[in-house]
């Protein structure tokens, strides 16, 4: 094969004596080699790059191909921001400002009972309808009959129709089957170095998860420090969505790193946590156990007994949907054999619930109502007022 000669010329001019000298240098270079074998230590030369002969500190020749510079390299991905911090306002005064929700929904129950209690003649049958009316709206029948028997005698003694009359005596009835005198309050004080434990349960469906959410949200707007544990472990989105909570408030938050974990030793790592970081106040969301199967609830059992051994359980707040009625009322008789429920806090109150259920769950278990629920809101968890409460039925 023919080989290329590539002739340089170099011509460099000499100034002497009276006369120039054209020096010629010529080189000849053959076709590139091929690819250099592995120096020592192992690194191979990289086509098309000058190999070793070169002089420290020279240069290729002009014809040598250079390699192509390296792509840069694209910029790296921003972090995603950090979720803001939310500054929740106050629990107090927030069944008032709600109050407009429940009275859509608790309307109807007090126009009836106003309607029926303010016609002219009270007879038997009208009598028979009020009963009737209070029972329908969830109340029960043996609360239902007192309250009737109650205003009977009020409304003979009175001797008055007068709408506004009616509607005083309905209310001091109503108010004393809620409860006035009962302690509604949240035991969230620590214990010298050891948290408040509050522990959340309740049947799936109910809003349990976002319960412990939006308490933990109120909690931190009262100045409290939260931690919440994630012990409902059977639902794989029931940690995520706590963890999503906890970040919105500024809550820690402790969770197992797998689905099915055991929910006593998630709770008692949180317990563990809350003592160590020196938080207020440690809410532990437990599964949404069927109230029917025992050895759930013999679970639940188990993880109050294991979060006792590190600190006190001060609050069990058992979690019921108002829509549900005389079926809510069954679930928690079966939870309050299992742990001592201490509070109630119904949900989706702002629905098609009727009210009567806030006196008949009290009456079942003897328990006060502590908190309901009046929308999707972060902030529609409220602490329950019974008078409040009252004046929303009755429009007063």
């Amino acid at each position: 094969m023919e080989q290329l000669i590539i002739i340089l010329a170099v011509v460099v001019v000499v100034v002497g004596g009276g006369g120039t000298t054209l020096l010629v240098r010529t080189r000849r270079r053959l076709p590139r080699a091929p690819q250099r074998p592995a120096l020592r230590g192992g690194t191979t030369a990289a086509p098309g790059t000058a190999g070793p002969d070169l002089a420290e500190g020279g240069s290729a020749p002009p014809d040598v191909a250079r390699s192509p510079a390296a792509p840069a390299r694209p910029p790296a991905p921003a972090a995603p921001p950090a979720p803001e911090v939310e500054k929740p306002p106050p629990s107090a005064g927030r069944l008032v400002r709600l109050r407009g929700r429940l009275a859509r929904s608790q309307s109807a129950l007090g126009g009836v009972l106003l309607g029926l209690l303010s016609r002219d003649r009270l007879d038997e049958e009208t009598w028979d309808e009020i009963e009737e009316t209070l029972i329908t709206a969830d109340m029960g029948v043996t609360p239902a009959r007192q309250l009737v028997e109650e205003l009977r005698t009020e409304v003979k003694v009175a001797g008055t129709r007068d709408t506004e009359e009616v509607r005083s005596l309905l209310r001091t009835q109503l108010l004393t089957q809620v409860g006035t005198d009962l302690d509604r309050s949240l035991h969230t004080g620590r214990h010298g170095d050891r948290p408040a434990v509050v522990l959340v349960v309740g049947v799936n469906g109910t809003g349990k998860t976002s319960v412990c959410g939006k308490l933990a949200r109120a909690l931190i707007g009262d100045g409290q420090s939260v931690l919440l544990g994630a012990a409902d472990t059977f639902r794989a989105a029931a940690a995520d969505q706590l963890q999503t909570w906890g970040e919105r408030v500024g809550a820690q938050v402790v969770r197992s790193g797998r689905d099915g974990a055991d929910p006593a030793s998630v709770a008692f790592d949180a317990v563990n946590q809350g003592i160590e970081h020196g938080v207020d106040v440690v809410i532990v969301d437990t599964a949404g156990r069927l109230h029917t199967k025992a050895g759930l609830m013999d679970e639940l059992g188990k993880i109050k007994r294991v979060i006792s051994r590190h600190a006190t359980v001060d609050e069990v707040l058992l979690v019921l949907d108002a829509t549900t009625g005389q079926n809510g009322l069954r679930q928690a008789r079966v939870f309050a054999e299992v742990v001592d429920v201490t509070g109630i806090v119904l949900t989706k109150l702002d629905g098609t619930a009727k009210g009567g259920i806030v006196i008949a769950v009290q009456r079942e278990l003897g328990v006060p109502v502590k908190l309901v629920g009046l929308g999707e809101g972060p902030d529609d968890l409220a602490p329950f007022e019974p008078d409040a409460f009252v004046d929303a039925i009755i429009g007063g």
